[in-house]
């Protein structure tokens, strides 16, 4: 007898209804008690996700993570340059005193001793010093340091300004706090312990000397380096913080004193007849030639980059010649050495201070004291270059009462 199986076709599923709009809205809401927390963790990540976004156009919302690292990145500390090889630098060595004011600790050293100016100092190392009138003109090389960088960054035709001071070893702890304090570029300390740190300036390639002390500065002109002893204006006037500006004097500073023994010995009308016989006859070069040529070196960086009217150093010869009759000799000597300044003003004997208060100089070099006191007047910063005939007749007022602990 057969078996008969019978065959039931396949059960095919039935199709889900697609709820409509009402019931999807249920459903969402329903969702929300079991799902919530999946739906508010998608709603954090792309919170997140929009926050690590690279930063809009120019006028848009900062992003939380770019203010984050702009703070972090002030926190950091800064990278100092390298300092130039001194054989390849411009190479300013200045005084502890004319960078500093220290007229304080200069009374304890003469009333009390060296033993209680060193301890004074220790007890103090931790409050920087005033600046200086040399400050200003520091900060200036700085700046103009800064934009050579900027153009050439391997170049080592910069700046390097070094302290030079007497001063004990252990007064050097508040010294680099100070320089620290206002950030200034000096890694070069020359600190002699009471002797004279006129016999180092030539081992450090010195290109010019800034010092208080009078006699000091004469013993760097003796042995034939740019220097001058540098004063404090009598009343502040603002100098610029983007541009150097140097002002010379003509004779015993730029040129040698040549024409000025004339004038000592003979007057004024033999002198404008001397110049004018000699007006394509170059004059001999005087102490600071060689600080105008460095300058004129850098400024020719500058210019070579095309930005004669936009450098950052200008410099200016100031002199009492009169134009017409004596200012085409000193003109053509510097023509005839290659060099220039950027403005000449022949003044006619007339007083520089006016002038100098508009020129607003970072410093001013003459060899004349009247001229030097007549610029401190007017709150610019001057400094006298101890040569020539003049000094022979009148010697320096800041020659007098010098202390054996000028810095």
């Amino acid at each position: 007898m057969g078996c008969h199986i019978k065959r039931v076709p396949p059960r095919r599923p039935r199709l889900r209804e697609l709820p409509g709009r009402a019931e999807r809205g249920r459903a969402r809401s329903g969702a929300t008690g079991a799902a919530g927390t999946r739906t508010e963790r998608d709603r954090r990540c792309h919170r997140s996700r929009r926050a690590m976004e690279p930063p809009g156009p120019a006028g848009a919302p900062g992003r939380p993570w770019d203010e984050a690292k702009a703070f972090y990145d002030n926190l950091a500390p800064k990278k100092k340059p390298k300092s130039p090889k001194p054989e390849n630098a411009i190479t300013i060595a200045v005084s502890s005193r004319a960078l500093f004011r220290m007229e304080e600790e200069q009374k304890i050293y003469t009333e009390q001793g060296v033993e209680a100016y060193v301890k004074y100092q220790l007890d103090h190392e931790n409050e920087p010093f005033l600046p200086g009138a040399a400050f200003p003109f520091v900060k200036a090389l700085e700046a103009v340091n800064a934009q050579l960088r900027e153009l050439y960054p391997d170049s080592e035709e910069l700046f390097d300004i070094v302290l030079m001071t007497n001063n004990h070893a252990q007064v050097g702890v508040r010294l680099i706090n100070s320089i620290n304090h206002y950030d200034l570029f000096i890694e070069r300390f020359c600190m002699t312990g009471g002797n004279s740190p006129i016999c180092y300036l030539k081992a450090y390639h010195t290109n010019l000397y800034l010092s208080s002390d009078a006699e000091k500065v004469s013993g760097a002109i003796e042995e034939g380096i740019a220097a001058a002893t540098i004063f404090s204006p009598s009343r502040d006037l603002e100098v610029s913080e983007k541009q150097l500006r140097v002002a010379f004097d003509g004779d015993a500073v730029l040129f040698s004193d040549e024409s000025e023994q004339i004038v000592k010995a003979h007057g004024l009308d033999m002198f404008f007849e001397h110049e004018k016989a000699h007006e394509n006859k170059p004059l001999a070069q005087g102490p600071l030639k060689g600080f105008l040529e460095a300058l004129g070196k850098l400024q020719k960086k500058f210019y070579s980059k095309g930005l004669r009217l936009e450098c950052p150093i200008r410099t200016y010869l100031v002199t009492a010649r009169s134009a017409a009759s004596s200012g085409a000799r000193a003109l053509k000597t510097l023509r005839s050495w290659g060099l220039e300044t950027d403005e000449a003003l022949f003044l006619a004997g007339a007083p520089k201070g006016p002038l100098l208060r508009k020129i607003r100089p970072h410093i001013f070099f003459d060899d004349q004291m009247f001229h030097v006191e007549g610029a401190q007047e007017m709150g610019a910063v001057a400094a006298h270059v101890p040569y020539g005939v003049a000094q022979k007749h009148k010697r320096p007022a800041q020659d007098k009462q010098q202390t054996p602990n000028s810095k």
